[in-house]
C-alpha cells in the first residue's frame, strides 16, 4: 500500500534460488475528470499498460507525463501521480516495481453536511459535527504540501494497512488488539489537523477498490458540553449514533476527526479532582465507551489532535494505537516549505521565472561553499546559472535556519510570501511586461518580514 518491500510469488524459473526478485510497491493515483464516461476498470487497465509498456524508469514522487498521448487516457484523465515510497532510492526501474493503480473521481461539492444534536427540553440545539464527502477536489494537493522531517505520513499509511490486514485475516481481538485511534500532538501551527484531513483524503483514494464511498466527520469538541446538567453525555450518545449509522454501511469508509481533544479529556481530569462538575466526567466516559465499540468496525478510523497532550486523560491516550508528536519544522523541512511556496507564486507569474534548487541540490551547494563565506543578498550579477542557483540555495538555507531559530510553524512559514509582498514588494517591483517581481526582491522581503516578526515577538514576551 505504501511502498513496503514485499516478496513476489515464488517462481521455479526465476533466479538460482527459485524466487522472483523482490519488488517495491508503488501507488499510482489517477484523477479522473468530472465529465469522464470511461469505465474505471478500463482506465485502470490503460494506465497499467502505459506504465509497464512505455516507461523504463520513474522518479518518486512525481506527476507522470506522456500519458496524454494515449487517446483512452487523454479523454478521461486529469492527472497521474506516482506517490512517495519507503524505498531509499527516488529513482526505480519498472522491473523493480509492483504498481498499484488507484482511479478516483473527486467530489466537486465543497459544502458539508452538518450534524446537530437533538434539541433538549429547553430548546438547546448544538452543531455537533460536519460531514464531508471524499475524495474532495478542495483538498487536492494538501497531502503533498505537508512537509515533515521524518516519515510521519508513511507511518500513518502503513498503520492503516496493518489494521486492514489483521481485520481481513480475522485475527482474534482477545489475543491481538488494536483500537483504530490515532493521536497527533504538538505545538500549534504544525499541521496536525491538516494532516488528518489529508490522510482522510489519501485513504479515500487508496481504499477506493474496497469502499465505494468515504466520509470525513469532524467533531466540534466544544459542542459536546451542555449548559444543562446531565445533557452532555446524551449529546455524545446522539452524535455517535449518527456515526454508527454511517459505519453500518460497510461500503463506506469513515474517518472521525476529534480536533483539540484535550477540551474533552481535561474536563474528566477536573471532574476527578473535584474542580469540574461530574457532567464533564460523563462526557468522557461516554466518549471512551463509544470508541471501544467502534474499534470492531474495520471501515472506521478515529483521528485526534491536541496542543496540550499533558491535559489529555491517560485512558484516552492508552486507547491510541499511535501517539505521534508533530514538531516544529527542521531547517531542511523549512527549506522545502519555502521552496514550494516560491515555486507556486513563480508558476502563477507573481515572481519572475526562476528555478529554485531542491533541498538535495542546496545541501550539495552548502558542502562546496567555503567555510564562513558570506554570499551576496541578491542574485544580480551572477556569472552563470550555476552560480545563480548556488546563491539562491544558500540564501534560502540561511533564511530557513533563521526561521528555525525563531521556532516558526508551518502555518507561519506559508504566509511569508504574502507578508513580503504586502510590506516590501508590492506592485512597484513588477516588470513592465507584467512578469512579476525579481526573486531576489522576494527573498529580501521575506528576510525583512522574519526580522519584523522577531522584533514583534520580543515585545510580546
Amino acid at each position: 500500500m505504501t511502498g513496503v518491500l514485499e516478496p513476489c510469488i515464488e517462481s521455479k524459473n526465476a533466479g538460482s534460488e527459485g524466487f522472483e526478485p523482490r519488488k517495491w510497491i508503488v501507488d499510482v493515483e489517477v484523477r479522473v475528470s468530472p465529465r469522464a464516461t470511461t469505465r474505471i476498470e478500463t482506465i485502470r487497465a490503460s494506465v497499467y499498460t502505459f506504465l509497464t509498456s512505455y516507461l523504463t524508469k520513474i522518479k518518486l514522487p512525481s506527476n507522470l507525463e506522456g500519458w496524454d498521448d494515449v487517446p483512452e487516457l487523454a479523454s478521461s484523465v486529469e492527472r497521474i501521480h506516482l506517490a512517495e515510497s519507503s524505498c531509499p532510492s527516488s529513482t526505480l526501474t519498472v522491473e523493480e516495481i509492483s504498481f498499484q493503480v488507484h482511479v478516483y473521481q473527486p467530489s466537486e461539492n465543497d459544502s458539508s453536511e452538518e450534524y446537530s444534536s437533538a434539541p433538549g427540553e429547553q430548546g438547546e440545539d448544538t452543531m455537533a459535527a460536519s460531514v464531508c464527502e471524499l475524495p474532495n477536489r478542495s483538498w487536492e494537493g494538501l497531502w503533498d504540501s505537508l512537509i515533515y522531517a521524518d516519515d510521519i505520513k508513511l507511518k500513518l499509511l502503513d498503520y492503516i494497512h496493518a489494521t486492514l490486514v489483521f481485520s481481513d485475516a480475522k485475527v482474534d481481538f482477545n489475543l491481538v488488539s488494536w483500537n483504530r485511534v490515532v493521536l497527533l500532538h504538538g505545538p500549534p501551527g504544525t499541521g496536525k489537523t491538516s494532516l488528518c484531513r489529508a490522510l482522510a483524503q489519501k485513504l479515500s483514494i487508496r481504499l477506493s477498490h474496497r469502499y465505494h464511498d468515504a466520509r470525513l466527520l469532524e467533531i466540534n469538541s466544544h459542542s459536546l458540553f451542555s449548559k444543562w446538567f446531565s445533557e452532555s453525555g446524551k449529546l455524545v450518545q446522539r452524535l455517535f449514533n449518527n456515526i454508527t449509522e454511517l459505519v453500518d454501511d460497510e461500503d463506506t469508509f469513515v474517518v472521525v476527526l476529534i480536533d483539540e481533544v484535550e477540551s474533552l479529556t481535561a474536563a474528566r481530569a477536573g471532574a476527578m479532582a473535584g474542580t469540574e462538575p461530574s457532567d464533564g466526567l460523563r462526557v468522557v466516559n461516554a466518549l471512551l465507551t463509544q470508541l471501544d465499540k467502534l474499534k470492531h468496525r474495520k471501515n472506521v478510523l478515529v483521528m485526534s489532535t491536541s496542543n496540550l497532550v499533558k491535559a489529555i486523560d491517560c485512558a484516552f491516550v492508552d486507547r491510541a494505537d499511535i501517539v505521534q508528536y508533530v514538531d516544529l519544522p527542521s531547517r531542511e523541512a523549512i527549506y522545502e516549505i519555502l521552496r514550494t511556496s516560491l515555486m507556486e507564486i513563480i508558476s502563477k507569474g507573481i515572481v519572475t521565472h526562476a528555478t529554485v534548487p531542491t533541498l538535495k541540490e542546496a545541501l550539495v551547494f552548502e558542502l562546496s561553499a567555503p567555510s564562513g563565506k558570506l554570499f551576496p543578498s541578491t542574485t544580480k550579477g551572477s556569472s552563470s546559472s550555476h552560480e545563480t542557483s548556488k546563491t539562491l540555495a544558500l540564501r534560502l538555507l540561511s533564511l530557513a535556519e533563521t526561521c528555525r531559530k525563531q521556532g516558526m510553524s508551518g502555518r507561519a512559514l506559508r504566509r511569508l510570501p504574502v507578508l513580503a509582498f504586502a510590506r516590501y514588494v508590492g506592485r512597484g517591483h513588477a516588470h513592465a511586461d507584467g512578469s512579476g517581481a525579481p526573486l531576489c526582491t522576494w527573498l529580501d522581503g521575506m528576510d525583512k518580514v522574519v526580522a519584523d516578526q522577531l522584533s514583534a515577538s520580543e515585545h510580546l514576551a
